[in-house]
């Protein structure tokens, strides 16, 4: 195998791991037969909802449960379509191999159908991911696509990392090739869940998607960081970050050290006054290592929804500055938040 993506497992990554393998078996204990079914109907949509919001989307999880059960929905035909592909994509997950790469591009021309010109091709052109104006990622060239579709392919057949690195891995690597015209985030979002299942079937039906659209602008971020360090690392963490909290709110859990809720995070809460830069936040912490306030301070409160950006358009602007939102203020005023 000489394709080897770049990542880096950090601490974090290990510890998220072990946390996450953990709560699997947690939640797969609770488990009630004619409860989960009901779940996962009830997840299954928020999925949906999740992935198709976090592209532009409109459509209410009561309106994708409307068209699920074949009910007239008032919205564009264009929002309606996209709904149905995803129901009948996300279906897929029980038949589509995630190493094959004739199952990927069927479940892409399932997922764009009468949206795009070339459903189930990869693009034939340049694409650039645009920001408003400002365009934050150039794409491979056409011409190298399938060669490294493929490679990414074999990859994942041939690596014994677990698969909840490989899942991520895979998910930014993808993103990063942006193989298709149209329908990156969707695909990406749908093959993480594909790798996820075949790992632990429970993982077919977890929102991840919901968690992440919650976390748009951190989603976006960890993908920059990633690709401005070539190492997926970043956004390894951002990922299974979402899945732990996606298994805690299945389990009912109120998580008192996942890595959005860390005393480092609530620290950071607990400082922030107003709007504030990375540099000051910095100094008021009296930290110095840039990299490690990001890791462990900035990216996952910016993932917990705690704090937000105050130019969210420009994540990487000179004049960029944070303030809380309403969960960080709640969660600031926690009985259980350490300093």
């Amino acid at each position: 195998m000489s394709y080897q993506p770049p990542f880096t497992l950090t601490s974090t990554i290990v510890h998220l791991v072990a946390e996450i393998s953990e709560m699997v078996g947690k939640v797969s204990a609770q488990q009630n037969k004619e409860k989960d079914l009901r779940l996962r109907r009830i997840n299954r949509i928020r999925t949906i909802q999740g992935s198709l919001a976090i592209e532009g989307n409109t459509l209410s999880e009561a309106q994708i449960t409307a068209i699920l059960e074949g009910k007239r929905v008032l919205a564009t035909p264009r929002e309606i379509q996209e709904a149905r592909n995803a129901i009948k994509a996300y279906e897929g997950l029980l038949t589509w191999q995630a190493t094959s790469e004739q199952h990927l591009l069927q479940a892409h021309s399932v997922m764009t159908l009468g949206l795009v010109d070339d459903p189930g091709v990869y693009r034939r052109g340049g694409v650039g991911v645009m920001k408003g104006d400002q365009v934050i990622h150039m794409a491979p060239p056409a011409d190298r696509v399938a060669i490294l579709m493929r490679q990414l392919m074999e990859w994942i057949g041939a690596t014994d990392h677990h698969p909840l690195i490989v899942s991520s891995v895979f998910h930014y690597e993808f993103e990063f090739i942006h193989p298709f015209s149209d329908g990156n985030g969707r695909m990406g979002r749908l093959w993480q869940t594909l790798i996820l299942s075949h790992w632990n079937p429970l993982l077919g039906y977890m929102p991840v998607e919901s968690m992440v659209h919650e976390s748009q602008t951190a989603y976006y971020q960890a993908l920059n960081d990633s690709t401005l360090r070539s190492d997926s690392a970043p956004f390894i963490e951002f990922m299974l970050g979402m899945l732990l909290k996606a298994l805690e709110q299945a389990a009912g859990a109120t998580p008192q050290v996942s890595p959005q809720h860390t005393p480092q995070v609530i620290r950071l809460l607990h400082i922030l006054e107003g709007s504030m830069s990375r540099e000051e936040l910095q100094q008021a912490l009296g930290l110095t290592d840039r990299k490690s306030f990001r890791a462990r301070y900035l990216l996952p409160a910016l993932a917990a929804g705690y704090i937000e950006m105050t130019s969210p358009d420009r994540p990487n602007s000179k004049l960029q500055r944070y303030r809380l939102t309403q969960s960080g203020k709640a969660a600031r005023l926690g009985p259980s938040n350490p300093i």
